[in-house]
Protein backbone atom coordinates (compact mmCIF):
# COMPACT_ATOMS: atom_id res chain seq x y z
CA UNK A 1 0.00 0.00 0.00
CA UNK A 2 0.86 3.59 -0.23
CA UNK A 3 2.76 5.42 2.04
CA UNK A 4 1.28 8.86 3.90
CA UNK A 5 2.87 11.14 5.39
CA UNK A 6 1.00 13.12 7.91
CA UNK A 7 2.34 16.70 9.49
CA UNK A 8 0.17 18.35 12.13
CA UNK A 9 1.32 19.69 15.57
CA UNK A 10 -2.07 18.30 16.88
CA UNK A 11 -1.31 15.39 18.57
CA UNK A 12 -5.12 13.96 18.81
CA UNK A 13 -5.02 14.13 15.17
CA UNK A 14 -1.76 12.86 14.47
CA UNK A 15 -2.67 10.03 16.48
CA UNK A 16 -6.24 9.12 15.32
CA UNK A 17 -5.55 9.73 11.74
CA UNK A 18 -2.69 7.68 12.22
CA UNK A 19 -4.33 4.56 13.51
CA UNK A 20 -7.53 4.85 11.16
CA UNK A 21 -4.93 5.22 7.53
CA UNK A 22 -3.11 2.26 9.35
CA UNK A 23 -6.11 0.22 9.85
CA UNK A 24 -6.84 1.11 5.79
CA UNK A 25 -3.83 -0.46 4.90
CA UNK A 26 -1.85 2.70 4.21
CA UNK A 27 1.78 3.10 5.79
CA UNK A 28 2.00 6.04 7.58
CA UNK A 29 4.99 8.58 8.78
CA UNK A 30 3.98 11.01 10.94
CA UNK A 31 5.65 14.65 11.95
CA UNK A 32 4.84 17.09 14.70
CA UNK A 33 6.02 20.12 12.62
CA UNK A 34 7.25 21.27 9.22
CA UNK A 35 10.95 21.93 9.93
CA UNK A 36 11.35 18.42 11.07
CA UNK A 37 9.32 16.78 8.37
CA UNK A 38 10.79 18.84 5.27
CA UNK A 39 14.45 16.55 4.99
CA UNK A 40 12.38 13.58 5.37
CA UNK A 41 9.97 14.62 2.89
CA UNK A 42 12.47 15.82 -0.08
CA UNK A 43 15.21 12.63 0.56
CA UNK A 44 12.67 9.55 1.22
CA UNK A 45 9.65 10.64 -0.46
CA UNK A 46 6.23 9.27 0.43
CA UNK A 47 3.55 8.24 -1.72
CA UNK A 48 0.79 11.58 -0.55
CA UNK A 49 1.32 13.93 2.18
CA UNK A 50 -0.81 15.67 4.48
CA UNK A 51 -0.71 18.61 5.94
CA UNK A 52 -1.70 21.25 8.80
CA UNK A 53 -1.67 25.09 7.62
CA UNK A 54 -1.37 26.05 10.75
CA UNK A 55 1.90 24.84 12.80
CA UNK A 56 5.32 26.40 14.76
CA UNK A 57 8.28 27.43 13.08
CA UNK A 58 7.43 26.22 9.93
CA UNK A 59 3.72 26.13 8.86
CA UNK A 60 2.27 24.29 6.13
CA UNK A 61 2.30 26.85 3.36
CA UNK A 62 5.95 27.58 3.64
CA UNK A 63 6.53 23.74 3.41
CA UNK A 64 4.57 22.95 0.49
CA UNK A 65 6.55 26.14 -0.61
CA UNK A 66 9.79 24.12 0.26
CA UNK A 67 8.59 20.81 -1.20
CA UNK A 68 7.41 22.12 -5.21
CA UNK A 69 11.33 23.36 -4.46
CA UNK A 70 12.12 19.79 -6.13
CA UNK A 71 8.77 17.54 -5.97
CA UNK A 72 5.26 17.07 -7.56
CA UNK A 73 4.32 15.62 -4.50
CA UNK A 74 0.95 14.88 -4.20
CA UNK A 75 -0.06 17.41 -1.00
CA UNK A 76 -3.86 17.60 1.07
CA UNK A 77 -4.09 20.44 3.13
CA UNK A 78 -6.00 20.14 6.30
CA UNK A 79 -7.67 23.34 7.10
CA UNK A 80 -9.67 25.51 9.91
CA UNK A 81 -12.70 26.54 8.25
CA UNK A 82 -11.86 29.95 8.67
CA UNK A 83 -8.73 29.96 6.74
CA UNK A 84 -10.61 31.12 3.37
CA UNK A 85 -6.97 32.81 2.37
CA UNK A 86 -4.95 30.14 3.27
CA UNK A 87 -6.72 27.82 1.20
CA UNK A 88 -6.87 30.08 -1.90
CA UNK A 89 -3.14 30.40 -1.12
CA UNK A 90 -2.50 27.06 -0.69
CA UNK A 91 -4.50 26.15 -3.75
CA UNK A 92 -2.24 28.56 -5.78
CA UNK A 93 1.20 26.86 -4.33
CA UNK A 94 0.19 23.78 -5.98
CA UNK A 95 -1.74 21.51 -3.18
CA UNK A 96 -3.90 18.89 -4.60
CA UNK A 97 -6.71 19.66 -2.34
CA UNK A 98 -7.74 20.83 1.18
CA UNK A 99 -10.17 19.68 4.26
CA UNK A 100 -11.73 21.64 6.55
CA UNK A 101 -11.86 20.55 9.92
CA UNK A 102 -13.75 19.28 11.69
CA UNK A 103 -13.54 16.35 9.07
CA UNK A 104 -14.63 12.63 8.85
CA UNK A 105 -12.21 9.92 8.56
CA UNK A 106 -14.52 8.54 5.84
CA UNK A 107 -14.20 11.50 3.85
CA UNK A 108 -9.98 11.89 4.19
CA UNK A 109 -9.51 8.44 3.12
CA UNK A 110 -12.44 9.04 -0.47
CA UNK A 111 -9.79 12.39 -0.88
CA UNK A 112 -6.68 10.10 -0.37
CA UNK A 113 -7.98 7.49 -2.84
CA UNK A 114 -8.86 9.97 -5.45
CA UNK A 115 -5.51 12.07 -5.24
CA UNK A 116 -3.40 8.74 -5.42
CA UNK A 117 -5.78 7.64 -8.76
CA UNK A 118 -4.78 10.65 -10.21
CA UNK A 119 -1.57 11.44 -9.01
CA UNK A 120 -0.34 7.61 -10.39
CA UNK A 121 -2.05 7.48 -13.48
CA UNK A 122 -1.15 8.38 -17.10
CA UNK A 123 -2.15 12.53 -17.61
CA UNK A 124 -3.83 11.31 -21.08
CA UNK A 125 -7.63 9.91 -21.72
CA UNK A 126 -8.24 6.87 -23.31
CA UNK A 127 -11.87 5.81 -22.47
CA UNK A 128 -11.62 2.41 -21.56
CA UNK A 129 -10.07 2.57 -17.94
CA UNK A 130 -12.02 2.01 -14.95
CA UNK A 131 -15.69 1.65 -14.69
CA UNK A 132 -17.08 5.26 -15.27
CA UNK A 133 -17.27 6.99 -18.71
CA UNK A 134 -16.04 9.69 -19.63
CA UNK A 135 -17.80 13.03 -19.71
CA UNK A 136 -17.45 14.56 -23.65
CA UNK A 137 -18.76 18.08 -23.17
CA UNK A 138 -17.85 20.19 -26.72
CA UNK A 139 -14.05 21.06 -25.98
CA UNK A 140 -14.55 19.55 -22.46
CA UNK A 141 -13.22 16.09 -21.32
CA UNK A 142 -13.37 14.56 -18.03
CA UNK A 143 -12.52 11.21 -17.06
CA UNK A 144 -13.03 10.57 -13.54
CA UNK A 145 -11.38 7.17 -13.42
CA UNK A 146 -7.96 8.75 -13.75
CA UNK A 147 -9.57 12.32 -12.38
CA UNK A 148 -8.25 13.62 -15.62
CA UNK A 149 -9.66 17.14 -17.05
CA UNK A 150 -8.89 17.70 -20.76
CA UNK A 151 -9.90 21.63 -22.31
CA UNK A 152 -9.18 20.80 -26.28
CA UNK A 153 -6.89 18.23 -25.31
CA UNK A 154 -4.85 20.35 -23.21
CA UNK A 155 -4.60 19.40 -19.23
CA UNK A 156 -6.13 21.53 -16.71
CA UNK A 157 -5.41 20.59 -13.25
CA UNK A 158 -8.15 21.10 -10.88
CA UNK A 159 -8.13 19.42 -6.98
CA UNK A 160 -10.42 16.30 -6.37
CA UNK A 161 -13.15 19.06 -5.38
CA UNK A 162 -12.99 21.07 -8.39
CA UNK A 163 -12.98 18.38 -10.56
CA UNK A 164 -16.17 16.83 -8.26
CA UNK A 165 -18.10 20.75 -8.84
CA UNK A 166 -17.20 20.93 -12.41
CA UNK A 167 -18.11 16.91 -12.83
CA UNK A 168 -21.54 17.74 -11.13
CA UNK A 169 -21.92 20.70 -13.40
CA UNK A 170 -21.13 19.22 -16.56
CA UNK A 171 -23.23 16.40 -15.99
CA UNK A 172 -25.75 18.14 -17.35
CA UNK A 173 -25.24 21.34 -19.70
CA UNK A 174 -27.53 23.94 -19.44
CA UNK A 175 -29.27 22.50 -16.09
CA UNK A 176 -29.00 25.14 -13.13
CA UNK A 177 -26.83 23.69 -9.52
CA UNK A 178 -27.59 25.67 -6.41
CA UNK A 179 -24.81 26.02 -4.34
CA UNK A 180 -26.28 23.36 -2.04
CA UNK A 181 -26.20 20.94 -4.81
CA UNK A 182 -22.37 21.48 -5.22
CA UNK A 183 -21.76 21.19 -1.35
CA UNK A 184 -23.38 17.50 -1.94
CA UNK A 185 -21.70 16.47 -4.76
CA UNK A 186 -18.15 17.65 -3.61
CA UNK A 187 -18.16 16.99 0.48
CA UNK A 188 -19.21 14.35 2.38
CA UNK A 189 -22.71 15.28 4.77
CA UNK A 190 -20.51 15.44 7.59
CA UNK A 191 -18.69 18.65 6.88
CA UNK A 192 -20.01 22.19 6.75
CA UNK A 193 -19.33 24.51 4.01
CA UNK A 194 -20.79 27.91 3.33
CA UNK A 195 -21.56 29.30 -0.10
CA UNK A 196 -18.29 31.16 0.20
CA UNK A 197 -16.48 28.29 -0.51
CA UNK A 198 -18.46 26.87 -3.65
CA UNK A 199 -18.06 30.30 -5.02
CA UNK A 200 -14.37 30.41 -4.18
CA UNK A 201 -13.88 26.54 -5.79
CA UNK A 202 -15.92 27.89 -9.31
CA UNK A 203 -13.16 31.00 -9.39
CA UNK A 204 -10.41 29.01 -9.22
CA UNK A 205 -11.62 26.61 -11.87
CA UNK A 206 -12.75 29.18 -14.23
CA UNK A 207 -9.07 30.92 -13.27
CA UNK A 208 -7.35 27.42 -14.22
CA UNK A 209 -9.29 27.11 -17.20
CA UNK A 210 -8.84 30.99 -18.91
CA UNK A 211 -4.98 29.93 -18.06
CA UNK A 212 -5.28 27.88 -20.85
CA UNK A 213 -7.88 29.11 -22.98
CA UNK A 214 -8.54 32.94 -21.88
CA UNK A 215 -11.91 33.47 -23.41
CA UNK A 216 -13.17 30.48 -21.13
CA UNK A 217 -16.53 31.02 -20.64
CA UNK A 218 -18.38 27.79 -19.87
CA UNK A 219 -19.28 28.53 -16.18
CA UNK A 220 -22.42 30.44 -16.08
CA UNK A 221 -23.60 32.54 -12.73
CA UNK A 222 -26.79 32.96 -12.01
CA UNK A 223 -26.81 35.54 -9.09
CA UNK A 224 -29.05 34.27 -6.20
CA UNK A 225 -29.71 30.67 -8.16
CA UNK A 226 -26.47 29.05 -8.77
CA UNK A 227 -23.94 27.77 -11.82
CA UNK A 228 -24.45 25.93 -14.49
CA UNK A 229 -22.40 24.38 -17.86
CA UNK A 230 -22.48 25.92 -21.03
CA UNK A 231 -21.15 23.71 -23.32
CA UNK A 232 -18.98 25.40 -25.62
Amino acid sequence: MATIALVDDDENIVTSVSMFLENEGYNVRSFNEGATALPHLIDNPPDLAIFDIKMPRMDGLELLRRVRQSSNLPVIFLTSKDDEFDEALGLDLGADDYIAKPFSHQLLARRIKAVLRRSQSDPGIDGDAGDQKAIQRGKLTMDPNRHACLWEGRPVRLTVTEFLILQSLAHRPGFVKSRDNLMDAAYDDQVYVDDRTIDSHIKRIRKKFREVDTSFDGIETLYGVGYRYKEA
